[in-house]
């Protein structure tokens, strides 16, 4: 594409951290055929939608947005909106019937089709729907544009072999297909070779991980392989499943230092009855049973969860036992959802679908509960020393209270004061500080004092030189090693976008 005909995107994502993945990969495959990143999603002249399908909210969010933009399309023909992900995948045509001014669907199996579906559509003047019942490359093949210097995503499986009653995602991401440890190591080591100081492995299901080339300790060993890593400083995954959690992987969690103390791990129902209508081959003794012995191999550890509220048929007797499981295991912090009823999916048809108000009295019931129990266990920190890796735009709040913020190692949000005169970290640095509040959802590192005994401490770090080089360069600032690199973009093993 010609500089006089270079056009703009922006990519607007819903949904979890494999979605957030695929954005960084749509993003690298429009820059690569050509398009510049917009300004902002009203200056792009092409808007694309990575869709979610897990809520009902999902889809109504999606087509209210849609809606809004059908007098910029009418204004603007050239305009041109994609929608992909797995909503996409799961509506296909229904997509062009509610809003027939979308130019492109495509689903979760071909994300690498959207340039020459973009084009295509252009150059027809007409909708194109290409969407694929398998996945055609695996998305870590495609090229991509991080959104992040200093920590990456990097996938290890993508599907799901599990059949939860609740959950649509394995009929749109398919069945699990697994990269080889090789592949992951080798994309991890450019991510660190380019300044990453941390990685999340993402996966539907990341410990059941080897199972498509026949090795079901696979993922324990990936976990310590990654502990080989030089300059690799933290490594986290998203997410477990309690019925293949094994012993092997709370050791190499335990064993390998860069392993960072902080596990997701789902519940979705204290109730053993409710569990099994929602085809959860585990029951909540042995959930609590894992929780027990992660704990004792690494005492401080964050676990949170995922928990749903009002699956049909629940009783008060169910949700009670989903209580007594949260108090017991004592999360960091619990994602609570009400039930939302997908068409497709099993638990759909079947009776006793809740009243709206019953399910919503349970939720604020489980929410205070999970908020107290994370604002109680936040509060066991305090007077604590904790590292933590500054974050380039987590603290929504940093320019009013003048603090910083990022992540501890156990993965708790702090914000974080810098004492008087001491030098201010880049994102991507580490610094230590002493936590002097707790709330539910975050911690405070305030300092009173300057000096060693302030409990501050600054380290600096390749992840906050490759920041610094990287806002350079997209200030076009002179300097020899930013220049060096000719894009920001990469084939395969990816290289660091601007943050």
């Amino acid at each position: 594409m010609s500089t006089a005909t270079q056009r703009s995107y922006a990519v607007k994502t819903y949904g979890c951290q494999m979605n957030v993945h695929d954005s960084e990969r749509l993003s690298g495959l429009l820059e690569s055929a050509g398009y510049v990143a917009a300004s902002s999603e009203q200056d792009a002249d092409i808007l694309v939608f990575n869709t979610c399908a897990v809520r009902e909210n999902a889809d109504n969010k999606l087509y209210g947005n849609l809606v809004q933009l059908v007098p910029r399309k009418e204004s603007n023909p050239n305009f041109q909106i994609a929608v992909g992900g797995c909503l996409a995948q799961k509506d296909r045509d229904t997509i062009l019937s509610k809003a027939p001014f979308v130019d492109v669907v495509f689903g979760t199996h071909n994300i690498g089709s959207l340039p020459a579906l973009l084009e295509r559509a252009r150059h027809n003047q007409a909708a194109q729907i290409e969407i694929e019942e398998s996945l055609q490359t695996f998305p870590s093949n495609l090229p991509t544009k991080r959104d992040s210097t200093y920590a990456g995503w990097v996938s290890i499986s993508v599907g799901c072999n599990n059949t939860c009653t609740f959950c649509i995602v394995p009929s749109l991401r398919g069945k699990e297909k697994d990269r080889r440890p090789g592949e992951i190591l080798a994309e991890i080591e450019a991510l660190v070779s380019e300044g990453v100081a941390e990685v999340t492995l993402l996966g539907q299901n990341v410990n059941t991980y080897g199972v498509e080339f026949g090795d079901r300790g696979a993922f324990a060993k990936l976990l310590r392989a990654t502990g080989q890593i030089k300059g690799l400083e933290r490594v986290r995954f998203t997410s477990p499943h309690p019925a293949a959690f094994t012993d092997d992987v709370i050791a190499a969690m335990a064993e390998t230092d860069n392993v960072m103390p902080s596990l997701h791990m789902p519940l979705q129902s204290g109730s053993d009855r409710i569990l099994k209508e929602m085809r959860r081959s585990y029951r909540s003794e042995k959930y609590l049973g894992i929780l027990d012995r992660v704990r004792a191999a690494i005492p401080e550890a964050a676990i949170t969860t995922d928990i749903i509220v009002g699956f049909p048929g629940e009783t008060e007797d169910d949700f009670l036992e989903t209580m007594r499981v949260a108090e017991a295991s004592r999360f960091a912090a619990a994602f609570t959802f009400q039930y939302s009823k997908r068409p497709g999916t099993p638990a759909a048809d079947l009776p006793d679908q809740l009243p709206k108000e019953v399910v919503q009295e349970r939720y604020e019931r489980l929410v205070e509960l999970c908020n107290q129990i994370a604002w109680d266990e936040n509060k066991k920190l305090v007077g604590q020393p904790v590292e933590v890796l500054v974050a380039n735009d987590e603290g929504r709040k940093d320019n009013q209270t003048n603090r910083l913020t990022g992540r501890a190692r156990d993965n708790r949000l702090v914000h974080f004061e810098v004492p008087t005169g001491e030098p201010e970290p880049r994102p991507g640095d580490f610094v230590t500080a002493t936590i002097t509040e707790a709330k539910p959802y975050f911690l405070l590192a305030d300092s009173s004092s300057t000096g060693p005994n302030s409990g501050y401490a600054l380290r600096r770090s390749a992840a906050g030189d490759a920041w610094e080089l990287a806002q350079a360069a997209s200030c076009a600032v002179p300097s020899g090693v930013a220049n060096s690199q000719s894009s920001s973009v990469s084939i395969g093993l990816p290289r660091i976008g601007r943050p």
